[in-house]
């Protein structure tokens, strides 16, 4: 990355193994498309309503010459993200996916339909 990753907390305490986990799951983004530029990730606890329990929120953002790829992973979207290692989980795995749709467009290898001819009658 030419910028340093940026790990951001909102209403969360942050640890060391928290960020450890952020920190390996860049890194294989990074082994995967070498060519990213920044990466910031924000993890936040929203205010819910206690009877639904605690859904972490983890947001990705990530820059790649000529265009800014987002993740934005409600906490309303999985249950299981009760677990911040879930959700951070979860989070980086949509990311790949993104870089991978990224990777491919740039190489040209896009699946592309026919165009049915136009119906005459």
């Amino acid at each position: 990355m030419q910028i340093p990753l940026q790990i951001a907390y909102r209403h969360v305490e942050p640890t060391p193994a928290i960020e450890n986990r952020i920190r390996e799951e860049a890194a294989k983004l990074e082994q995967f498309y070498d060519r990213i530029i920044s990466c910031r990730v924000m993890v936040e606890l929203p205010h819910v309503h206690h009877r639904k329990g605690k859904l972490y929120h983890v947001r990705i953002d990530l820059k790649v010459p000529g265009k800014e790829l987002v993740v934005n992973r409600g906490h309303k979207q999985d249950p299981a993200h009760e677990d911040l290692y879930v959700a951070i989980r979860d989070a980086f795995d949509e990311m790949q996916r993104q870089l991978e749709d990224h990777a491919r467009r740039q190489r040209g290898r896009v699946k592309r339909h026919a165009v049915p001819p136009p119906f005459e009658s």
